[in-house]
């Protein structure tokens, strides 16, 4: 009988770097059989400065054969989310049989993404692919799409990185501190779920855009979008209308060939200007005539409703062998901003697939929705590992 994945996550707040990193690699060692095929390292802020002094305790205690990870503003672990203060998580991982490639990606902001170095070399594709970002320094919008083009079909998971020390988002590769625009693994051989929940939910009917151009839609159904969108509005219930006027989304179909399209069908985007002369909207996504377009509200209860449902799926698929554990990558305004109580999509996790996650609060989150790999804001975006 072969063996299985194992994942263990260890998590610490202890002020002092060494000690932290110590205590959160000695939690995950503990929970493995050996030393680990591959760990990630989400490294606070206030432990930034002493980093390889944190990454010395990770080798000393897992020797991992691959290691990537960044800097973090907060960090999740099993059931806890630490949105401030000294923070440190380790994740580790057993993956028998798995294949296992680092990389880091150089490139210049606002430069072709043909001209970035150091992706995952060509060849069999991955099962999963794993990114974290500077969000600064790096267009990791060119990355995910390039990826998508080299390694068609593959999940594209991840996040930008939240902390950084003297102005430089601190990446890692392989033990080690990198000043590259982007660190990551491609996994060959790996059971791996993506799980994308974009905190919004549909409300009004689906819609057609009938003239566009960029990301402004002119018309939706042969009328000005925003007197279409004013429609819209004005027949929703008064709890929807409430949450539309904190911030009205559009949701935009990816795949137009399935026959109905539900909550996660959507790419959902924000409103970002309307022209009330000429009645067009602009909206954060390239549109085209044709397209079916929903709009999304989003608070607390649809973020808490879609997380659950997503979660929900993710376990009825993954049967009774379940989920090893997963990484979770999860907006920075997400935690106690959206849901005004602590743990909320740690806990989450843990109710719907009583596994061990970890991860950290982003400055955007990788994920797929339709089959297509985007840059989102305000999701949390999971790698979940089958246990079988």
């Amino acid at each position: 009988m072969s063996k299985q994945p194992r994942i263990a996550v260890g998590l610490s707040q202890l002020p002092s770097t060494i000690d932290a990193f110590a205590e959160a690699a000695e939690v995950a060692r503990s929970g493995l059989g050996g030393s680990a095929d591959l760990c990630f390292a989400f490294v606070g802020g206030q432990h930034l400065a002493e980093l390889d002094a944190a990454l010395l305790e990770i080798r000393a205690r897992l020797d991992p054969a691959a290691m990537v990870g960044c800097g973090a503003a907060g960090v999740v672990g099993p059931g806890r989310e630490v949105e401030d203060g000294p923070a440190a998580v380790v994740w580790a991982a057993e993956l028998p049989g798995a294949e296992i490639e680092t990389f880091e990606v150089r490139g210049e902001p606002g430069a072709d993404p043909e001209l970035m170095e150091g992706l995952p070399e060509p060849g069999a594709p991955a099962d999963a692919v794993i990114v974290l970002a500077d969000p600064r320094r790096f267009p990791t919008d060119g990355l995910v799409r390039r990826l998508g083009e080299e390694q068609p079909g593959t999940p594209v998971l991840g996040g930008l990185a939240s902390a950084a020390l003297d102005s430089a988002v601190c990446l890692i590769r392989d033990g080690e501190g990198t000043d590259a625009g982007a660190v990551g693994c491609a996994l060959r051989g790996v059971d791996v779920t993506p799980c994308v929940s974009q905190g919004a939910s549909p409300v009004g009917p689906e819609i057609a855009i009938t003239e566009a151009e960029g990301n402004t839609i002119h018309e939706l159904a042969f009328k000005p979008a925003l007197e279409r969108v004013s429609e819209i509005v004005a027949g929703l219930g008064p709890d929807e209308r409430r949450q539309a006027a904190a911030g009205m989304l559009v949701g935009i179909v990816i795949d137009e060939n399935r026959p109905e399209h539900e909550r996660g069908d959507f790419l959902v985007r924000p409103i970002v200007g309307a022209d009330r002369e000429s009645g067009a909207i602009v909206v954060g996504e390239g549109v085209r005539v044709g397209q079916t377009l929903r709009l999304h509200v989003r608070d607390g209860a649809s973020a808490d409703a879609d997380l659950r449902d997503a979660l929900g799926l993710q376990s009825d698929a993954l049967g009774e062998a379940g989920a090893a554990g997963a990484l979770m990558f999860t907006c920075n305004g997400r935690g106690r901003r959206m849901f005004d109580l602590p743990d909320h999509d740690a806990d989450a996790f843990e109710d719907a697939l009583a596994a061990p996650v970890g991860g950290f609060f982003c400055a955007g989150e990788i994920g797929p929705v339709g089959g297509r790999n985007f840059l989102h804001g305000f999701t949390a975006t999971m790698a979940i590992f089958a246990a079988g």
